[in-house]
């Protein structure tokens, strides 16, 4: 379909997922909310799928964190306004609603009201954002954006040779590049939505970790500024993408040996180590595939579901194991900026000649 017709479809699928939650909210369905998410996901997998190759190849790959980075700074400033914006409309006065529906005083009724109240709040957010993403997929579709055709590069330089490539398994790269973004997504996860668990299991109130995920995300946007001043003018992507992994490891290991607010702020900034490794494994993964850019990118945006398997295993060895939190937290994330080390070292450089 190309990379436009996928921006446009998986905007529209978008607005569709947004809509389910009002029925969701109406009948108190959690399965249906479920629905919704995952017809989310869906779209997001499609738009990231068209979006990531296409800024990517739109210039010099050379400079393509960069730009990514311009695009990651959109996206995270999004991500530091809607936590609030969200977190004040669902989540006001969240610890008193709490405790009078736990309150065994309360009675059937009190608990029906106060539940009402809660689900109602989703209407409105829900259908606003479903109206934006329409008018945006519109815009879109009338814009002048061009179309790069990577169907005919038959192609590829390796070095100064060029190599005819037949299968997208001739790329070693890809596969570790894709396995990159599987434990990258992981770990921001883990230091994004995982940090209002942390924050509570520290015995920090809800009524403050619920803004929690806003310092992860506003520290990625200073890695994001970084990312577009540097690359490619002073440092190289894989560069970037080498000290991203480094701090990475710092900072892990920085929450675990500290504690309260302290461990929650270096958490946090796992937000900047975090930053510029999308913008930099993306383009390392699909660099010289030619006519497999597009499988290619669906490829690497499977990794994506590192994000839902990672947590699984951090909440494996926290309540199965009775770990401490903070260790497993500690066990639980370290691997992945050290995979994430090797690629930028190595890995990305793995090809074969034929």
């Amino acid at each position: 379909m190309g990379f436009k017709n996928g921006i446009i479809i998986g905007l529209l699928i978008l607005a569709f997922g947004s809509l389910i939650f009002i029925p969701a909210a109406d009948s108190r369905s959690f399965g249906l909310f479920l629905t919704g998410i995952f017809i989310q996901g869906a779209a997001l997998s499609l738009l990231q799928t068209a979006s990531n190759p296409y800024i990517s190849i739109i210039g010099p790959i050379e400079s393509a964190a960069k730009r990514m980075s311009i695009m990651g700074l959109c996206n995270k400033f999004a991500g530091v306004i809607v936590p609030i914006v969200m977190g004040t409309i669902f989540l006001k006065n969240a610890s008193a609603i709490e405790s009078k529906i736990a309150d065994i005083a309360t009675t059937a009724a009190e608990r029906e009201l106060l539940l009402q109240e809660v689900l109602g709040r989703v209407h409105t957010p829900y259908i606003v954002l479903a109206i934006v993403f329409t008018l945006f997929a519109i815009f879109i579709k009338y814009s002048n954006l061009p179309e790069v055709d990577v169907d005919k590069e038959d192609e590829v330089i390796d070095g100064e040779v060029k190599v005819t490539k037949t299968s997208i398994f001739q790329f070693p790269h890809l596969f570790l590049g894709a396995f990159c973004i599987f434990v990258y997504v992981a770990a921001e996860v883990m230091a994004g939505d995982i940090i209002g668990v942390y924050g509570k299991s520290l015995g920090i109130s809800a009524d403050i970790t619920k803004y929690f995920t806003t310092l992860t995300l506003a520290s990625m946007l200073v890695g994001y500024v970084v990312g577009i001043i540097v690359i490619p003018k002073y440092i190289t992507q894989q560069f970037a993408l080498k000290i991203c992994a480094i701090l990475g490891v710092i900072f892990v290991g920085a929450a675990y040996l500290t504690h309260g607010y302290t461990s929650v702020i270096f958490v946090g900034l796992l937000g900047l180590a975090n930053s510029l490794m999308w913008p930099a494994i993306f383009p390392l993964g699909i660099k010289g595939l030619g006519k497999f850019t597009k499988t290619g990118s669906a490829i690497m945006v499977m990794g994506i579901a590192g994000g839902a398997v990672w947590p699984l295993i951090y909440g494996y060895l926290k309540d199965y194991l009775h770990m401490d939190f903070q260790l497993a937290f500690f066990v639980s994330v370290l691997p992945c900026y050290l995979y994430i080390w090797y690629f930028a070292v190595a890995g990305h450089k793995v090809r074969t000649k034929g």
